[in-house]
């Protein structure tokens, strides 16, 4: 009879754990929120990574505060030729988490930094190996590939470009030295922006191409472009392909659109664009968002399967429909945050990161949006302790 029951409770164990990827599957389908998300200092003494918790209902709180082992820094703006902020390194994804991996950048130690996370306390970070050389100057963007199991990282100083690295679980970042490509930008350290700099770089829905957009400046009549690196097997390709779709100039951040080779990208000259990339990546749809002054950063929502896009400039959120353009809504968020940067989405939540003022007089939060229905509903404004308008990045633990 006890043996009848073991075997009983065996298979009992063996179909919950089968059941369990589709239960968490389930849960994400109907908004369940990211245990953390992240973002960066970008301090010039001393980067850190900024973790913090979030429960079930979405909202926020404090979590931790984990060195990098480099230092942040800010690119010139080029209107006031003074240090840049909000949006001090003119970029998408500073930092970047794919399963239990996140690398962030040290912009003023042109490093980048593998972490692992603790799936028990998501908060909680460690550093893996020690911070490696860009192969570039001043970067300011990263990636990952759990596929490939390799992270790649965009500089855009006096040295732009790209490099990429194998992650060891031990070691860390170990350099991809063909990887290396090349972006003739004609760039200082710091840059000197935004207009000019590299922008966003990523892989696509299949982990097949490394994509960077790299913005022009409509002022000096200097084209902005999508460069594409492919991969074979986990091997980097040597050679990129580099194009300018028709209608853009200041390509900025980016989403891969899911189920399609299709991608969803900002252009701070006019909105956003969704761009195809098979064969010369042209303009499937252009959207112009009236009244924006600096839409540049994009995410897509696998429950609602639309685009969200943020202003640097402007306290809005806007929802775009990438499959045909049309834009869903525009509202704003929280009445107080000058506009916001990167965000990232997570079952039925954003969230949106807002430096702070240009004068330093505000600090940083962190915007968090319902947009399980129209319109987004705000549910918290969440300021951590410290962070200012050098913050950058945003990026969430499911």
């Amino acid at each position: 009879m006890r043996s009848i029951f073991y075997v009983l409770s065996i298979l009992a164990t063996a179909s919950a754990v089968a059941a369990a990827p589709q239960a968490l599957n389930a849960a994400k389908k109907k908004g369940a929120a990211p245990k953390a998300i992240y973002f960066m200092t970008n301090d010039a003494a001393e980067n850190s990574i900024v973790a913090l918790k979030v429960g079930k209902d979405g909202t926020l709180s404090d979590g931790s505060r984990t060195m990098t082992g480099g230092k942040g820094a800010s690119g010139i703006d080029g209107n006031s030729s003074m240090p840049a902020g909000p949006d001090a390194l003119f970029s998408q994804s500073a930092l970047k988490v794919e399963g239990n991996w996140m690398v962030a950048v040290n912009p003023g130690s042109n490093t980048m930094t593998l972490m692992s996370i603790d799936t028990k306390d998501p908060t909680k970070l460690t550093m893996v190996g020690q911070p490696v050389d860009t192969m570039g100057e001043f970067p300011v963007t990263a990636a990952i590939s759990r596929k490939n199991k390799i992270a790649c990282v965009g500089n855009t100083g006096a040295r732009a470009g790209i490099a990429c690295f194998t992650i060891h679980f031990r070691k860390g970042l170990i350099p991809l030295a063909q990887s290396q490509i090349v972006f003739p930008i004609n760039q200082t350290t710091p840059p000197v922006g935004p207009p000019n700099t590299v922008s966003h770089v990523f892989f696509n829905q299949d982990e097949s191409m490394l994509l960077t957009t790299v913005k022009g400046d409509p002022m000096k009549n200097n084209t902005g472009f999508l460069s594409m690196l492919p991969i074979q097997k986990g091997s980097i390709g040597t050679q990129d392909t580099r194009s300018s779709p028709s209608g853009t100039a200041v390509l900025f951040g980016t989403a891969p659109i899911p189920g399609s080779k299709d991608i969803f990208a900002t252009d701070a000259s006019f909105g956003a664009a969704t761009i195809s990339t098979e064969g010369t990546p042209a303009v499937i749809h252009n959207v112009k968002i009236e009244g924006q002054k600096a839409t540049c950063w994009a995410a897509i929502s696998a429950m609602t399967k639309t685009a969200f896009v943020t202003d640097t400039a402007q306290d809005n959120l806007v929802e775009v429909d990438p499959r045909s353009g049309e834009i869903l809504q525009n509202t704003q968020l929280m009445r107080g945050n000058p506009g916001y940067v990167d965000l990232v989405v997570g079952g039925k939540f954003v969230y949106a990161l807002s430096p702070g003022s240009k004068d330093g007089t505000r600090k940083a939060y962190v915007a968090v949006a319902d947009v399980s229905s129209r319109p987004a509903k705000p549910v918290q404004n969440f300021q951590p302790e410290g962070p200012g308008r050098s913050s950058m990045g945003m990026t969430a633990w499911m």
